[in-house]
């Protein structure tokens, strides 16, 4: 996530904007004497709205976030979800992972204007440009490896991974040059799940939920953000979606080169090159045809050159790369 916008000023618009209700369910939840001061919007997601709130009170003043589910398809599932997440951000309170610190979730919006989720502001800034690529590939990917390593105790685990589509789901992009290329892959997800060693799962790991600070080599992962889809599931698939993401960004090669980097820094995936083929078709085939979905966002941080016909050809691209590799 990253700060868009000058922040508003407390009583100069703040209450109208639909959520005085939740407003007051925060300052509930501050220090006595604390409260909001002004509020500024967050860039960079399209399942929610987010909020950056300026809070002070008689001590330091300090900023917390605020995640509001108002789009009805995710209103209507909130409950779970912000659950899902609350119960996550406890779990990694006492780890090394670099999650936010929850401070109160209302999944039901019993008293919000909005099903709500409130949280401690992490350091750093969502990097979408082309430098530091390949630096930034073998952070996520060692990142990676320390979520999956993870111990989790059987009453803890989340639930166990959805698949994202399916083979009657999938739809081939118009006018494309290559439709055997997609027939092909789609063929591949009809086949049963390979078997697969299960671990803790972020399962929308890419490079818009991590938070970084620095540059080159004194570049580092400050923050994991959006824990909402957590999941029991295959290590193969949280490194097939941030390769999807990474090849939908930087080109098809950056998109290959994270499973290489995941394994450099200590990770497993399947030994198995068609069952690793097939949880890699099954993420990128996800986006077809319409990547446009996660396109918004990144264009709002500044990648205006991702139209939908190069995203289309990236992600036809990687499939290529994807069945010469492991095909």
């Amino acid at each position: 996530m990253a700060e868009g916008g000058n922040a508003d000023v407390a009583g100069a618009g703040i209450d109208d904007q639909g959520w005085s209700n939740t407003r007051a369910w925060v300052e509930k939840r501050l220090p006595e004497g604390d409260r909001i001061r002004a509020v500024a919007p967050l860039r960079g997601g399209w399942t929610s709205r987010m909020r950056r709130l300026r809070v002070e009170g008689r001590d330091e003043p300090y900023s917390l976030v605020l995640r509001s589910f108002v789009k009805p398809f995710f209103v209507k599932h909130a409950e779970g979800l912000l659950t899902r997440e609350a119960d996550v951000l406890r779990l990694l309170a006492n780890t090394g992972v670099p999650a936010a610190g929850l401070h109160g979730v209302d999944g039901r919006a019993e008293h919000c204007d909005h099903p709500s989720l409130l949280m401690s502001l992490l350091p750093g800034s969502v990097r979408l440009d082309e430098e530091d690529v390949e630096r930034r590939s073998e952070l996520l990917a060692r990142q990676l490896v320390g979520i999956h390593g993870l111990f989790v105790p059987t009453r803890a685990r989340p639930r166990a991974y959805q698949a994202w589509t399916a083979p009657e789901r999938v739809r081939l992009p118009e006018g494309t040059r290559r439709p055997e290329l997609w027939r092909r892959a789609v063929d591949v997800i009809r086949r049963p799940p390979p078997p697969y060693r299960p671990c803790f799962l972020h399962r929308d790991f890419h490079p818009g939920n991590v938070l970084f600070t620095g540059q080159g080599a004194d570049l580092a992962i400050t923050g994991v953000v959006d824990w909402v889809e957590t999941s029991w599931g295959p290590s193969d698939l949280d490194v097939a979606h941030c390769s999807t993401a990474l090849a939908l960004l930087h080109g098809a090669h950056v998109g290959m080169r994270l499973a290489d980097d995941y394994l450099a820094a200590g990770g497993t995936l399947s030994q198995d090159p068609t069952a690793h083929l097939y949880w890699r078709l099954l993420d990128a085939l996800a986006f077809a045809p319409d990547a446009e979905k996660v396109a918004g966002p990144w264009r709002e941080l500044g990648r205006h050159n991702l139209t939908s016909t190069v995203l289309t050809h990236r992600l036809e691209d990687y499939l290529r790369e994807l069945f010469d590799h492991y095909g």
